[in-house]
């Protein structure tokens, strides 16, 4: 007979969703030699309503198999009393007295392991109706041992889509240690969360199975002092029910909380009495689905009441129930096809309200959530679409799935006390009341903040003293709830914390000395390149009006072509210089002097005004122009004390470490600078503006704007309210509030002038006239050769003059 069995057995699996009322027998599958009797056993667990479940299930289904296939099918169930030895002695006993062909029940993890190995020295298949065996053990006794109830862990999908519904970035876990089995989860768990991107988890709680009424209520109290209201319960029911009734007594079962339970406990909710589900109104529960028939439902309660009249309250039948009914089927069919579960895909969500629990629809992967689930179910990505749901509290809202800081338990805000420009920040203690006082921008700027959040955020300064790496840590630290102040945004920080978006200009700017500066072309620069060239062509045409004029008159002008040229070009320049009208003898050319030289009169006053404006006003250029200068002349430079820019001068710039040096104040900086202590300093670019605004004569910005982040508020990482917190800071900036706090900070800044090394009335020296006089000496040197050359023509003529005169 076994022989038989193992003969036909491939692989096992069971999907309950898939199969019509709740497996559709078909008559093919049934075993072709029907006159040998089939026999299977069960091993249960009697004292459990599970067992008594299973058993009654178990029969129904035999009866439903025998009317309709007669087929020659035998059940021998025992009891294995929740014992292990118990458990495989019962298999012993069914392999070896009743020659059992397949052992079907098993509803945990020990019983699963212990009575496989029995079977598989017998070979004997073994069918568990326990949902979460573990991949090893399926591997170590293949081919003989099989899941038989479909795998819940898609369930955590379902979670994770319930917190994205109501924008939940955050949660606890809670989760009963009881076998390797419950740990499961946790992967699958971790899987959901990275496909959505949105949830993270919060923290998680290991509960033992046998946690006292000491320890249960002491974890309780440390996960409601955090800020996450968000939790997963993932636990057996006893455990479960222990649990709430403690979270009830510690008011955690009030407005703002939310508790949602795996299908663990929600399955077994229909065995609760009424006094329980008062503990736990408002859970939500993701549950296992099943097709429930009225046929067998009927059937059930008839039978169940019968056999277990103890149980007369509440004879529902669970969905161990209906998976056992399910399993026989199957059993009793041989349609084994695969040894690895295929994972439920859909489940229902249920609410306890009062006395009780309404089952408000299904969630089903790939698909949403849905009212029914049939052909005709429309699906919606959001759980809100299947209407109102009853919190813990009875709120009249959603809750938010955090905790809103009270009065009495404000929010606890961080601020340095190292920070450089106390125009920023600064902590100072006042004498007179005896406590500490917050000022500065980025004081004021939270405060503006805080406003504009859509709640109440009661809060508390704390100061800080240390870097701001170190700052930022105590957030992940759980030592400050926010941080405010001059906290740059850097990736590396995000590890800890999340910032808001940047209140400030992002950048990191490079400041050096200025020096005063007239170039060698300054003289050219009263006047645009086109006028210059018009001014030009315009002295050339009076003088070549001038020329046309007095040149028949004139002998001197004429010549050969060279000569009327240069006589030209001279008269371009000069004529305007010279007033004495007897050398013209043209009112013509009088009449064009005139006009000419009313014309250059003008120009020139122009240019000499113009001339003086910028030889009087100082031009100042930076003394370095880039950092690759500073870098390869191994330039001490200058950084804050505890700001992240020292790393970013090492590592990204390339400077060496023993050439940069921290410094505390801004004072400190400039009288480095002025020393020549060293030759440049780093400043984000909000300090920069502070910095300029009081040394505004002495220091200049140089070079590119490197990448920095900005300043910004810093909150716990997934906490829900950084949206709110940038929300609101993008309102203070559109209000114009944020641009007046800054105005009113840089605009208190005075302008000091520092001794420097430039003059106040520089005077000027050769190199504001170099090209001028080499420009004026090129052209003597073109002049003299011809100068020297007509000499010596001069001179060899005037013999020959002389003799002629003689004679």
């Amino acid at each position: 007979m076994k022989n038989k069995l193992m003969s036909i057995i491939v692989i096992f699996t069971i999907c309950l969703f898939k199969i019509p009322f709740i497996v559709k027998i078909d008559a093919k599958s049934i075993r072709s030699n029907s006159s040998d009797p089939f026999v299977i056993g069960a091993i249960v667990d009697m004292s459990s309503r599970v067992g008594k479940e299973a058993r009654v299930a178990m029969e129904i289904a035999i009866d439903d198999f025998r009317a309709k296939t007669n087929q020659n099918l035998t059940l021998y169930t025992t009891n294995s009393k929740g014992n292990i030895v118990q458990a495989i002695h019962e298999a012993t006993y069914l392999i070896e007295t009743h020659k059992v062909e397949a052992i079907l029940g098993l509803h945990t993890l020990k019983e699963v392991v212990s009575v496989a190995e029995v079977c598989s020295e017998a070979q004997v298949p073994t069918f568990s109706l326990f949902d979460s065996v573990p991949q090893w053990a399926l591997d170590q006794w293949a081919p003989f041992l099989f899941q038989a109830s479909p795998s819940q862990f898609s369930q955590t999908k379902a979670f994770v889509a319930i917190l994205e519904s109501y924008g939940w970035s955050r949660f606890t876990f809670i989760y009963e240690d009881t076998n390797s089995a419950s740990t499961q989860i946790i992967p699958h768990l971790m899987e959901a969360i990275k496909e959505s991107s949105t949830v993270e988890i919060s923290s998680i709680v290991k509960l033992s199975p046998l946690s006292s009424s000491f320890s249960l209520p002491k974890e309780l109290e440390r996960i409601s002092k955090e800020q996450c209201r968000v939790f997963l319960l993932h636990s057996s029911l006893e455990t479960g029910v222990r649990l709430f009734q403690n979270a009830k007594n510690m008011g955690m079962m009030e407005k703002g909380y939310v508790w949602i339970t795996t299908s663990l406990i929600t399955d077994l909710l229909h065995t609760l009495n009424s006094s329980t589900f008062s503990t736990m109104e408002g859970v939500l529960g993701i549950g296992s689905f099943f097709s429930q028939f009225d046929e067998f439902t009927t059937k059930f309660q008839k039978k169940f009441k019968l056999e277990q009249p103890e149980e007369e309250e509440n004879n529902i039948p669970g969905v161990f129930a209906v998976q056992a009914y399910d399993a026989t089927l199957i059993v009793a069919s041989l349609q084994f096809v695969d040894q690895k579960p295929i994972a439920s895909h859909i489940f229902p969500i249920i609410n306890v309200i009062g006395k009780y629990y309404r089952e408000l629809g299904f969630w089903s992967e790939g698909l949403g959530f849905s009212e029914f689930i049939n052909e005709k179910t429309t699906y919606d990505t959001c759980l809100k679409s299947l209407g109102y749901i009853f919190w813990p509290g009875k709120p009249l809202h959603t809750p938010i799935g955090w905790a809103i800081p009270t009065n009495a338990n404000p929010l606890r805000v961080g601020v340095p006390t190292m920070a450089m420009f106390k125009k920023f920040v600064e902590v100072k203690y006042d004498h007179k009341n005896h406590n500490l006082t917050y000022k500065g921008y980025s004081i004021e700027l939270f405060k503006e903040t805080i406003k504009l959040l859509p709640y109440y955020l009661p809060y508390e300064f704390h100061p800080f003293n240390g870097t701001y790496d170190s700052l930022v840590e105590q957030v992940y630290l759980k030592k400050f709830d926010v941080i405010v102040g001059d906290v740059s945004v850097v990736s590396r920080r995000y590890k800890y914390a999340e910032f808001t978006h940047p209140y400030t200009e992002t950048g990191l700017v490079m400041i050096v000395p200025v020096t005063s500066y007239h170039g060698q072309w300054l003289f050219v620069k009263p006047f645009t390149l086109s006028m210059w060239a018009l001014t030009i062509l315009i002295n050339i045409y009076n003088a070549f009006v001038i020329w046309l004029i007095e040149h028949k008159n004139t002998p001197e002008i004429g010549g050969s072509a060279l000569n009327r040229t240069g006589i030209l070009l001279s008269l371009a320049f000069t004529r305007m210089f010279f007033t004495n009208g007897d050398e013209v003898h043209s009112n013509l050319t009088r009449m064009t002097t005139v006009a000419w030289l009313l014309a250059a009169i003008i120009i020139g006053q122009c240019y000499t005004a113009s001339l003086t404006s910028m030889l009087t006003v100082k031009r100042l250029i930076p003394k370095v122009a880039d950092f690759e200068t500073l870098k390869n002349g191994n330039a001490v430079v200058g950084y804050g004390q505890g700001a992240h820019v020292a790393s970013y001068l090492v590592d990204v710039l390339g400077f060496k470490n023993r050439n940069i040096r921290a410094f505390t104040s801004p004072e400190g900086y400039a009288r480095a600078l002025k020393n020549r202590e060293i030759s440049a300093v780093f400043l984000e670019a909000p300090f920069t503006k502070l910095f300029l605004a009081k040394y505004c004569k002495s220091f200049i910005t140089a070079g590119p704007t490197f990448g920095d982040g900005g300043f910004a508020f810093v909150l716990p990482k997934g906490s829900p309210m950084v949206a709110d917190f940038t929300k609101a800071l993008l309102n203070v900036s559109e209000s114009g509030t944020l641009q007046e706090i800054e105005r009113r900070m840089i605009g208190s800044e005075k302008c000091v002038e520092m001794d420097s090394d430039h003059d106040e009335y520089e005077s000027l020296g050769l190199g504001s006239f170099w090209s001028l006089l080499v420009l004026t000496n090129v052209k003597k040197y073109f002049v003299n050769p011809r100068k020297r050359i007509s000499r010596k023509v001069s001179d060899v003529e005037s013999p020959k003059n002389l003799n002629l005169e003689m004679t």
